[in-house]
């Protein structure tokens, strides 16, 4: 194997992953000829058949299951290299992945474009997810930092707060309960909820809450997408538990209400989580301290600014 080459491992992967020579001839610019004979070379260091025909389609052997694992941590080195050296340049470059669950994509680009006015030579790449599919990002390597609102209990990542995370009730404007002065919790019980997915940190904090207060929510619609729960609640199918930096925006605009609610904003914390073993290069440790002292004072600039076009709304009516 020591002749094998970081480009044939490439290939190899690329087809061992989508099962079509004539895809990762596409992906990678060669004739399927050409992705033929890398494979033929690879085989022959290997002395084993990566490949076998079942019927009209094609699918791994032990052999070549076996090489996908090892040369998938290859070339993550190999890219990992690469990003160290580029840490290293004199100019600051450098690049980060940084993968961010779903709901902190209202505030993260805000916090990317004021870092990179201190480091405009850093690149950062995005992986967006629920809670559970960041974090195994995370942990498998995929990225170098993550955003959360609830930190994992995984023994070997660390988890450090930057920003208060407020989650309230929303309804429509004109919902009856957004008028009241205040609600009890169990006043929700006979309400329609929309919610998030399972897997997703919002879900996790609502199934709590609402498990603690004594009834189970009646669920209209369950979705990923915050946008979408926005969407059905200005629609006026039910309520939602919301994080409150996802919904600045339209209430500013009038379009969703705050519910003032016993017990509620719940207060949580925006971490910033890293593996304990990765070695951080210039760049990766350059946002994430920018993270953890910059983040809360960027985020009450942004909501600020939305209360600003609240008032000049509410003026000009």
């Amino acid at each position: 194997m020591s002749n094998v080459t970081a480009r044939q491992l490439l290939v190899f992967v690329e087809a061992a992953e989508t099962l079509s020579f004539v895809r990762v001839s596409e992906r990678l610019g060669l004739t399927p000829s050409a992705i033929s004979f890398q494979i033929k070379q690879v085989e022959l260091q290997t002395g084993a058949a990566l490949f076998e025909r079942i019927g009209r389609r094609v699918a791994l052997t032990e052999a070549g299951r076996v090489l996908l694992i090892h040369a998938r941590v290859v070339l993550q080195s190999l890219r990992d290299l690469d990003d160290a050296m580029l840490g290293l340049q004199a100019n600051g470059g450098g690049r980060v992945r940084l993968g961010l669950v779903s709901t902190a994509k209202y505030i993260v680009p805000h916090l990317i474009a004021r870092f990179r006015l201190q480091a405009p030579g850093v690149t950062v790449l995005l992986r967006e997810g629920n809670r559970t599919d960041t974090l195994a990002l995370l942990l498998a390597g995929e990225v170098d930092l993550a955003i959360m609102g609830q930190p994992p209990e995984a023994a070997d990542v660390l988890a450090t707060r930057f920003a208060d995370h407020p989650s309230v009730i929303i309804g429509g404007p004109a919902h009856y309960l957004c008028d009241a002065k205040k609600v009890g919790v169990g006043a929700l019980a006979t309400e329609w909820f929309i919610v998030r997915e399972d897997g997703s940190g919002t879900r996790s904090l609502s199934d709590n809450l609402f498990q603690a207060a004594g009834f189970t929510p009646r669920i209209a619609m369950e979705t990923s997408s915050n946008e979408m729960i926005k969407q059905a609640v200005m629609a006026g199918m039910g309520l939602a538990l919301v994080s409150q930096h996802t919904i600045s925006l339209e209430r500013s605009l009038g379009l969703l209400k705050i519910i003032a609610v016993d017990g509620f904003p719940v207060m949580r914390s925006w971490f910033v989580v890293q593996r304990r073993t990765s070695p951080f290069l210039p760049a990766q440790s350059g946002l994430r301290n920018y993270l953890i002292e910059y983040g809360q004072s960027i985020i009450e600039e942004i909501s600020n600014s939305h209360n600003i076009i609240s008032k000049g709304k509410t003026v000009s009516n």
